[in-house]
Formats: C-alpha cells, sequence, structure tokens
C-alpha cells in the first residue's frame, strides 16, 4: 500500500466525522429557528409575562403598569428578542442531544455514564438560576430602582433627595420596553450562566483537572473573582450585587464539596481494586 493509500484511509474517518457534525449543525440551526418562529407569534403573552415583576412593583406603589416605544422600530426589535432568547430555550435540549450523539460514540461506557448527568444538570442549573434571578432579584431590583421616582402636588408618593422641597417636580418612571426587556434578559442569563459553577467544576474535578484541596486553597482569590463578576454583569446597586456574590460564592462551596466527594468515591475505588492499599495511602499522606 503506497503512501497516498495511508493518507486517504486516515483522512476518510475524519471527513465523515466533519459531515456528523454538519449535520448535527443543521438539525440544531433549524430547531433554533422553529423555536424563534413559534415565540415571535406569542412574543406579546411573553413579553406581557416578563413584565410581571415591574408590573407589581408598580401596583404596590399605586401606579399602572405601562411602557412605551421611544422608536418606530422598539416594538419589532423587541419581538426579535424575545424570540432569540425564547427559541434558544425551546431548541436547547435538542441541540444537547445532537451534541451528545455527536460525542457519545466516541466515549467509553464509563465516560457516557460520567459526562450524561453533567449533560442533564447544565440545562436544569440554568433554569435554576434564571428563575431565582426573574421571582426573586428583579422584584428587588425594581423595587430598588423605581425608589428614586418623585411625586410632586397631588402625587402619591412624597419626594425623596434634594427635590423634597418642590413641590410642584414629578420625576416618574416611563419605561422604554426595549431597556427593560434588555436589563431583564441581563439578570436572567447572568444567574443561569453562574449557576452553571458547580457543574463546570465538579466536571472538572471528575476529570481530574481541579481538586477540592486546590479549590480551598484559592478561596480568597475566588471571592474577589467572584466580586468583580457581580459588579461587571448587574446593574450599579448594592442589592443585586450582594445577591449575586451570596449565591456565587454558596455555589462555589458547593463545588469543593461536590470535588471533594468525587475524590473520594475515586479513592474508594482504586483501594477495591488494588492500585494502592491503606498502608501506601497513609505514607502518602504523611509525606
Amino acid at each position: 500500500m503506497s503512501q497516498t493509500d495511508d493518507i486517504d484511509d486516515s483522512s476518510a474517518p475524519l471527513i465523515e466525522h466533519l459531515a456528523e457534525l454538519r449535520s448535527r449543525l443543521i438539525h440544531s440551526v433549524v430547531a433554533f429557528l422553529v423555536g424563534m418562529v413559534l415565540c415571535f407569534t406569542v412574543a406579546t403573552p411573553i413579553f406581557s409575562f416578563l413584565t410581571d415583576p415591574l408590573c407589581k412593583v408598580l401596583a404596590e406603589g399605586g401606579q399602572d403598569c405601562a411602557l412605551i416605544f421611544i422608536s418606530p422600530q422598539e416594538g419589532f426589535f423587541v419581538a426579535i428578542k424575545i424570540s432569540l432568547l425564547g427559541g434558544f430555550i425551546l431548541a436547547f435540549p435538542y441541540i444537547g442531544l445532537q451534541m451528545w450523539r455527536f460525542v457519545a460514540p466516541g466515549l467509553y461506557k464509563n465516560e457516557k455514564g460520567a459526562f450524561l448527568p453533567f449533560l442533564i444538570a447544565s440545562p436544569f442549573m440554568f433554569l435554576l438560576g434564571a428563575s431565582f434571578a426573574f421571582y426573586v432579584v428583579s422584584p428587588l431590583a425594581y423595587d430598588f430602582f423605581l425608589g428614586f421616582q418623585q411625586f410632586g402636588a397631588g402625587g402619591e408618593a412624597v419626594a425623596a433627595g434634594p427635590a423634597q422641597n418642590q413641590p410642584g417636580l414629578s420625576v416618574v418612571f416611563q419605561g422604554s420596553a426595549q431597556e427593560y426587556l434588555k436589563l431583564t434578559i441581563m439578570f436572567i442569563v447572568a444567574f443561569g450562566m453562574c449557576f452553571q459553577l458547580p457543574v463546570l467544576l465538579t466536571l472538572m474535578g471528575k476529570a481530574g483537572l481541579v481538586s477540592a484541596e486546590g479549590l480551598g486553597s484559592v478561596r480568597k482569590y475566588a471571592v474577589v473573582a467572584i466580586l468583580l463578576l457581580a459588579a461587571l454583569v448587574t446593574p450599579p446597586d448594592v442589592i443585586t450585587q450582594v445577591i449575586l456574590f451570596v449565591v456565587v460564592y454558596g455555589l462555589y462551596e458547593v463545588s469543593i464539596f461536590l470535588v471533594a466527594r468525587i475524590e473520594t468515591k475515586r479513592d474508594e475505588k482504586l483501594r477495591e481494586e488494588g492500585y494502592f492499599d491503606e498502608d501506601d495511602y497513609d505514607a502518602f499522606d504523611d509525606d
């Protein structure tokens, strides 16, 4: 067999893998587009649902829940943004399935059993983080932001700050629908991604890339990194930044616990298989 034949034989599997990847990506894009179209047709009810935290805060202050369009095309772009987010959420399980079917044939049975739980946990943790942002963080944030409104003579609230001696001045909320949606999506995506931390670190621990001891030793650096993250992905108010910091740091500590459990189970399995006995393990600890 010539060298050319060897090259052709070795390149054939690569071409087959690329063709399969192309097919999986096309299926994923089609699923995303279908999800987008479905969400575009019901964009108004979805937007009404997303405005629920704001409407509750406004209702508590005796105000009507109303948002405005400040440009002719804003309503269209609001619907597009809702379609993008909703289409991705609807298509994510199918996209994950396509990626799993592409990767799974190259994994051993034990590797499949180790990786599959993380593939299931990832969307669950994202939805958990998104729900926490929508039902807990958003109402607190909007209550904080809207607390700076000023009602003049005949208003329903007492003016605050430097304008309190100006009884005729009213500064009330007339929000842009696009800006409100942008802020809400930022909350949902930021908390959804941050809730991936235990999944990511536990998967890295399973692969032996990180250890519980190593994560614990860099805890002080993790605190600084989480503080920076909270400052970057949340609006400039203390409430949401503190909430995000507390939640993410708690998830970091949970990750250390999960990685430690994985290491314990791994050591027990190695001990049962006879790769090292108890005396060797104690001697290693003493060193």
